[in-house]
């Protein structure tokens, strides 16, 4: 397990596994990208844009993806708050949030609209289930009343979208002054 405590040891981990897939038709690096490109386009904030940038970034610390005995549906690696674990002290709780709760956010979209559910990857659909499947109506009102609840939205429609193979949105290096700049206001 590789654990980024830096903004360049981050850009560095992203630059060395982000060319991984992850089940999805485009890499890890791609997928960031186009979801911060997709924060960017919609006027989010820097601390959004960082949280749309790196919220897989637990993918690439728990590395088990390549794992032959990995089940995406039936296995969850916790993605999620690894990468709020590894993303608040670089970046802060602004960035952390969101990511900490991306997962949540697909879940309660499951469960207010189980139309959605079709609309999700097949990659994404089978982890549904692996990742506590739909919410309770306790679970649903408590995540509502989050104050993370807007961003962890913005971060899911975004993960969503950001799956188009082959689409141009710059370079991970684009980002190092918005990040560096989000660390340094800590």
């Amino acid at each position: 397990m590789t654990t980024p405590t830096t903004v360049e040891e981050l850009f560095e981990l992203y630059e060395r596994r982000g060319a991984e897939h992850y089940g999805e038709s485009i890499t890890q690096i791609e997928h960031g990208l186009q979801c911060a490109a997709l924060a960017r386009r919609d006027g989010a904030n820097d601390a959004l844009i960082a949280a749309a940038l790196f919220h897989d970034v637990g993918h690439l610390v728990v590395d088990v993806q390549g794992n032959a005995h990995f089940d995406l549906a039936k296995d969850d690696d916790g993605h999620e708050a690894v990468g709020a674990r590894v993303l608040s002290p670089i970046l802060g709780r602004a960035v952390a949030q969101p990511v900490a709760l991306h997962v949540t956010a697909k879940r309660w979209r499951c469960t207010i609209d189980p139309t959605y559910h079709n609309t999700l990857s097949a990659t994404s659909q089978a982890t549904f289930k692996a990742q506590g499947g739909p919410l309770s109506p306790a679970e649903c009102a408590r995540f509502e009343a989050h104050p993370g609840f807007e961003g962890a939205l913005a971060l899911r429609s975004w993960d969503d979208e950001g799956k188009v193979p082959d689409l141009e949105v710059g370079e991970l290096r684009d980002y190092v002054v918005l990040v560096t700049a989000l660390a340094d206001a800590r």
